[in-house]
């Protein structure tokens, strides 16, 4: 097998994020599930992050069933690395409050649970392929009824994916993602303040 040391370095790198996203959910009070169902869910962060998961587990389903283990460790990869940790953690970030003045609202309430749901759903997921981190997360968000080895692989119901919170905050995320690459091409420094319109 032809080997790059970089792509050791960038498995490296997915570790320490998997591992830092843990870390704040401990930090946040986002604890491990209770339930394999999604909880309820009404704020359109929480809709989109719940049905980006069910077609992650499908994509993941999916690939696994044709042998493709490549094609299902990228799809958990690019969950992970792109919406779960780069945008979903940043998104409820103004919704948990500070972590000396954490918030206690119901919407807090619903994002702790969504998000202890879809850590766990990760963590399922990634175990074949990193089964020794998973396992020490799994250890460490919580108390389970068993090790992350036998825990219940994700079944999940496509008719549960919210298609407008995903319309909805695909537009924050193209938004965002358009300001930024502005901002880049302009040489904007990212401290300045500006208006958008």
């Amino acid at each position: 097998i032809k080997m790059d040391e970089r792509r050791v370095e960038g498995y490296r790198n997915f570790a320490t994020k998997l591992w830092n996203a843990a870390r704040f959910a401990q930090g946040n009070g986002i604890v491990a599930s209770t339930s394999p169902e999604a909880p309820a869910a009404t704020l359109a962060v929480n809709k989109w992050i719940i049905g980006e998961t069910i077609r992650t587990v499908q994509a993941v389903d999916a690939a696994l069933a044709d042998l493709r283990f490549d094609g299902a460790a990228n799809a958990i990869y690019q969950f992970v690395w792109s919406q779960f940790c780069d945008w979903y953690l940043e998104l409820i970030k103004p919704v948990l409050g500070q972590m000396d003045a954490p918030a206690s609202d119901p919407e807090a309430a619903e994002t702790r649970a969504v998000a202890g749901w879809v850590l766990d759903q990760i963590l399922v997921l990634l175990h074949p392929f990193m089964p020794f981190i998973t396992e020490e997360l799994w250890s460490k968000m919580g108390p389970r009824d068993g090790e992350l080895i036998v825990a219940k692989w994700p079944v999940v119901d496509a008719a549960t994916i919210d298609v407008e919170a995903s319309k909805e905050i695909d537009w924050v995320i193209s938004l965002v993602s358009a300001i930024r690459t502005m901002r880049a091409e302009l040489s904007i420094p990212p401290g300045a303040v500006l208006d958008v319109i």
